[in-house]
């Protein structure tokens, strides 16, 4: 079995491949300092848990945004699953040509949600990730990365709302069915829903405008991304295991 691992910024979320199916995940808080100790037995207890035992488990692939916890989390691993973890990063294949100023500052989760939406959908191809940030990837019919766009997630953008003043409470984040509000909190979730819904409507559409690519597909993903998907037309498919199918095709290319 193939245990995948996507490192963000907010969640460490892990999958167990069998072949090709996904046979369960879970998550664990990234910004919690962790020593190796603490995430070996947590993915172990985690794995466990799901009916998995670590014993099966017979390659690690890590894609993570987050270094300071990398040699933590890599130990832990090697201690406590006896594998050593694939890293995405320089020098992994692909199949994705990544044209762009400086290659290297495309994040590892980019790069990832780019392989599984061409692999599994075929370019041409917006990739957009809803997750702490959310980012928008153009991807040509050939499987070239021809440009990415970063914005504010939309969770970032609540926290911002009701933490910079002084008496708009924390919200639950869902669409309210109309954006005519007439109260204090169907009013946040409108603005904040119904505003993110705006801005994902605008940046596909000047996308597909400046790019003059004809035929592209847009495919999301992220944890909040189904709220958006399920309001607009112009998101053709929301795959909520984007990132862990991506990582087990990266995982296939590379083995020996």
């Amino acid at each position: 079995m193939l245990l995948v691992i996507d490192v963000g910024n907010t969640n460490i979320t892990c999958g167990v491949f069998r072949e090709e199916e996904l046979a369960g995940s879970f998550r664990i808080t990234t910004k919690l300092q962790r020593t190796s100790d603490e995430y070996g037995l947590t993915i172990c207890e985690l794995l466990n848990y799901r009916g998995i035992a670590p014993s099966e488990v017979e390659a690690v692939i890590i894609a993570s945004v987050v270094p300071g916890i990398m040699h933590s989390l890599k130990n832990g691993i090697v201690k406590y699953l006896k594998r050593n973890p694939m890293e995405v990063g320089i020098g992994t294949k692909t199949g994705i040509k990544i044209n762009v100023a400086n290659p290297k500052e495309v994040g590892a989760d980019r790069v990832v949600d780019a392989v599984a939406a061409y692999d599994i959908y075929g370019g041409p191809l917006i990739v957009i990730d809803f997750g702490t940030a959310t980012t928008y990837d153009l991807i040509s019919e050939d499987g070239t990365f021809l440009a990415g766009i970063t914005s504010t997630g939309i969770r970032i953008c609540a926290d911002a709302l009701w933490n910079e003043t002084a008496k708009l409470p924390k919200i639950e984040i869902r669409k309210p069915e109309s954006i005519l509000a007439t109260d204090t909190i169907s009013s946040m979730q409108a603005g904040l829903v119904y505003g993110y819904i705006g801005q994902t409507e605008y940046i596909i559409r000047k996308i597909m405008e400046e790019s003059k690519i004809p035929n592209i597909k847009v495919i999301a993903t992220g944890g909040l991304g189904k709220i958006i998907a399920d309001s607009t037309e112009d998101i053709h498919v929301y795959d909520p295991q984007l990132t862990l199918k991506g990582l087990r095709i990266i995982y296939s290319k590379n083995k020996r």
